[in-house]
C-alpha cells in the first residue's frame, strides 16, 4: 500500500493511475471534501502539515511507500514520513532545498549553476540592502510559498516598500527572496533521476502575461520552440540543477529562463508538477511519470524503457483565465460550451473548475486559472492555435 500526502484536484488522476497499477492507496487531506479522497482505497482526514499524524496513518496501514504530486508543501512531509517509517525517499535535506527558495539559490550557487542574482530578506533594512546589491528591476518572492502567491515584480524602492509585508506574510518562515528580474522566455522541463543518473524527459515553452500575474502560465507548448545550441544548454542546465540539489531518485521539474545573458535556473520542484503540466510527458512522449514515481516510492527499480520516449506528439495547453485570457470577470451565472470545446478538432481534453456563484478575477496567482484545454497538432504552434480556439468556445456568463 502507498500513502498519498494530499488529496486535492491535482492528486486525483495520480491516485487513480496508482490504483490502475494494482497498488492500494491510502490518502490523507485535512479537507474532508477533498476531491481525491473518494477514489483512494482508504481515506483519512488529517492535516498533512502534522508529520506525526501522517506518520501514524502510514504506520497503521502498513504502507510501503509514500509520495505526493503537485504540492510543494507536501514534499518535506513526504520526506520526513519516509524517514520515520524507513521507506524510500529523497531525504529531508534535499526536500528542504527543493522547497525553500533561499536554500535552493544558495545550493545552486555553491555548484556554480547559473541563476539570477539574489539576496535573502526578513526585514525592511535587509530588503533595502538587497535592492542596493542586486538592483532593479527585481522579483520579490516568499521563501517557501507556491502557486505564485506573494510574488511581485519591482521597479523601484517604492514598489519594495509597498509589497514587502505581503511577501513576508506569505512565507511560513517569514522570509523572502529578492532576485534580479531578467526579460526572457521561460522553459519548463521534466527530468527523472534514478540511482543518481538524471534522464531528461521533456521541455516545453511556458507562456505568461506581463504585469500583474506575470508568474502564472497562460499556455504551455510542446515541444519547445527552442532548438539547437539553446535547447542543448537548457538540457545541460536542468540536469546540472538536479545534480546540485541532490536528487538521487525522483521526479524533478526545473523551470528555466532563456535570456540575453544565457540560460538560467528560475527554480526546481521535486515532484510531478500540478495540473496539466504533469501531463506533458504523457501527451508528448508517452512517458508515465506517475508509474515511475510509484515505483520509486515503493523502492522498485525503474527500467530504462520507462524513461525513454515512445513517440513525439506536439501539443499545447491553453489555460482558462480572465484578463488577459478569454474568461469574463465577475460572479458566474452559467457555464456552457464545454462540449463544443471538446468536439473541436485536435482537442484531447477540456477541464473546467467554474461553478455558478463563484467570482472570476483577473489572473494574479495559479489559483485564478479556472480550467484548461489540451489540443494536439501536427506542429506545436498548430496545437496552440487549436487549444486557444477551443478555449474561446467555453461560454461563461457573469452578472452585469
Amino acid at each position: 500500500m502507498i500513502l498519498f500526502v494530499g488529496a486535492g484536484r491535482n492528486q486525483r488522476r495520480a491516485i487513480e493511475r496508482a490504483r490502475g497499477l494494482d497498488v492500494r492507496v491510502v490518502a490523507v487531506d485535512r479537507n474532508a471534501d477533498a476531491p481525491a479522497l473518494p477514489v483512494a482505497d482508504e481515506a483519512e482526514v488529517v492535516d498533512f502539515s502534522d508529520v506525526e499524524a501522517v506518520t501514524d496513518v502510514g504506520r497503521r496501514h502498513g504502507v510501503t511507500g509514500v509520495m505526493t504530486v503537485a504540492s510543494d508543501r507536501a514534499v518535506p512531509i513526504v520526506a520526513a514520513v519516509a524517514e520515520a517509517l524507513g521507506l524510500p525517499g529523497i531525504g529531508s535535506d534535499t526536500a528542504h532545498v527543493m522547497t525553500h527558495k533561499v536554500a535552493m539559490r544558495r545550493r545552486l550557487a555553491e555548484h556554480g549553476v547559473q541563476q539570477p542574482r539574489f539576496a535573502a530578506v526578513r526585514t525592511h533594512a535587509e530588503a533595502r540592502a538587497a535592492a542596493e546589491a542586486v538592483g532593479f528591476p527585481a522579483v520579490l518572492k516568499p521563501a517557501d510559498s507556491s502557486g505564485q502567491r506573494g510574488i511581485f515584480r519591482l521597479r523601484s524602492f517604492d514598489d519594495l516598500e509597498a509589497h514587502l509585508h505581503a511577501a513576508l506574510a506569505a512565507s511560513s518562515s517569514a522570509e523572502a527572496i529578492f532576485e534580479r528580474y531578467h526579460e526572457g522566455a521561460e522553459v519548463n522541463t521534466l527530468l527523472v533521476a534514478t540511482r543518481g543518473e538524471v534522464h531528461f524527459v521533456a521541455a516545453c515553452d511556458r507562456l505568461r502575461p506581463n504585469g500583474i500575474g506575470f508568474g502564472v502560465a497562460l499556455a504551455l507548448v510542446y515541444p519547445s520552440t527552442f532548438f539547437g545550441d539553446v535547447l542543448e544548454e537548457v538540457e545541460r542546465m536542468a540536469v546540472a540543477a538536479v545534480h546540485a540539489l541532490g536528487v538521487q531518485d525522483g521526479i524533478a521539474y526545473p523551470q528555466l529562463l532563456v535570456a540575453d545573458g544565457g540560460v538560467m535556473v528560475v527554480e526546481v520542484a521535486a515532484r510531478i508538477p500540478g495540473g496539466p503540466m504533469g501531463e506533458v510527458a504523457g501527451f508528448g512522449t508517452g512517458i508515465d511519470l506517475v508509474e515511475i514515481a510509484v515505483r520509486q516510492a515503493l523502492g522498485f527499480d525503474v527500467p530504462e524503457e520507462l524513461v525513454q520516449p515512445r513517440f513525439q506528439q506536439p501539443f499545447a495547453i491553453s489555460f482558462l483565465t480572465a484578463r488577459p485570457g478569454v474568461l469574463p470577470t465577475g460572479k458566474v451565472r452559467r457555464v456552457e460550451g464545454v462540449m463544443r470545446a471538446e468536439a473541436f478538432p485536435g482537442v484531447a481534453r477540456v477541464e473546467t473548475y467554474i461553478q455558478p456563484g463563484e467570482t472570476i478575477r483577473p489572473v494574479q496567482v495559479d489559483g485564478d486559472r479556472r480550467g484548461y484545454v489540451i489540443a494536439l497538432g501536427d506542429t506545436n504552434l498548430d496545437a496552440l492555435e487549436r487549444a486557444r480556439a477551443a478555449s474561446r468556445l467555453v461560454d461563461v456568463e457573469v452578472e452585469a
